[in-house]
């Protein structure tokens, strides 16, 4: 299993509207940034995710899975745009903000750190492990 991070500004689609979204999910469309959808191309069925509010909160506040592979996104008319489709698994405990990931050494090198406006990101075990322990969450 692959680990990832998906970033969404709350107020176009938020934490709220992906549980809403229910066991099927949704799709994570609207992606127009190439190497954000080849991410997306890297991922399988079941692989997990941490949701992350941008802008104003930058905060990790729940866990998604991909629920279905790579496919045409259906808000592109010019058919060049794919995208997985993802469902809320569960909430993070605390919240994990952006200050607290870049102020932990263990978290370093996380793509979040490094290049923090890509919307679709992968993240390492290791990264996913701490991410978690500091949201008081489980697995």
């Amino acid at each position: 299993m692959a680990y990832w991070l998906f970033k969404s500004e709350p107020n176009t689609w938020s934490w709220d509207d992906q549980v809403a979204a229910g066991k099927a999910g949704t799709e994570w469309d609207g992606v127009r940034n190439f190497m954000a959808r080849n991410q997306m191309r890297e991922m399988k069925k079941g692989d997990r995710g941490f949701f992350y509010h941008s802008v104003n909160e930058k905060q990790i506040v729940g866990i998604v899975q991909v629920v279905k592979e790579i496919h045409p996104d259906s808000t592109d008319d010019t058919g060049k745009w794919e995208c997985v489709d993802i469902r809320a698994v569960k909430p993070i405990k605390v919240a994990v903000t952006l200050d607290q990931i870049k102020a932990s050494e263990e978290l370093a090198d996380m793509m979040l750190v490094k290049n923090s406006r890509l919307s679709v990101q992968p993240v390492t075990e290791a990264e996913w492990a701490a991410v978690l322990a500091m949201g008081k969450t489980k697995a």
